[in-house]
């Protein structure tokens, strides 16, 4: 018989909720148990208890602290390793505004050679001397690429 999907909400009923407390902090007590049993690994678990003061800490509270300083000083051996959020983030962008970048000048390259070639049909005449100049640019590039095409051409037969 399977189990049927429990409805994950606040307990509303106090003795409700300090049962399902007790029974599931064994249950993940256990789990932290067999995990460093099963595997070879310092592992531990703090559970503050909302019904009183007390704080359980899982296997004792000096192993607690040998599992948080070696995690400590991992944090700080590794840091290259750690990449934390922000960090994260951080070179997410610079890389979204490197692709922006590129993109607009892609762009502005094929908006150029639109230019050119509306131009050398007669339509759509540069208005600013400044329009002049970027096409000429445009033009002595696509000069230079046909060249070395041909020259890639030659040396090949």
């Amino acid at each position: 018989m399977t189990r049927k999907k429990l409805k994950l909400a606040f307990i509303s009923n106090d003795m409700a909720r300090k049962t399902t407390y007790k029974r599931r902090k064994k249950g993940i007590m256990k789990k932290v148990d067999e995990l460093a049993t099963l595997c070879g690994i310092s592992a531990c678990a703090i559970i503050s208890n909302p019904f009183d003061s007390e704080t359980e800490v899982w296997p004792n509270p000096e192993g607690v602290n040998k599992v948080m300083e070696r995690f400590k000083n991992a944090s700080v051996l590794n840091k290259s390793r750690n990449v934390n959020h922000e960090s994260f983030m951080m070179q997410r962008i610079v890389k979204a505004q490197n692709e922006l970048k590129m993109q607009r000048k892609e762009n502005y390259e094929k908006e150029i050679t639109l230019s050119m070639f509306q131009f050398m049909q007669g339509e759509n005449l540069p208005n600013t001397v400044e329009e002049i100049k970027e096409i000429h640019k445009m033009i002595e590039k696509n000069i230079k690429e046909i060249e070395n095409k041909l020259a890639a051409l030659h040396c090949e037969s």
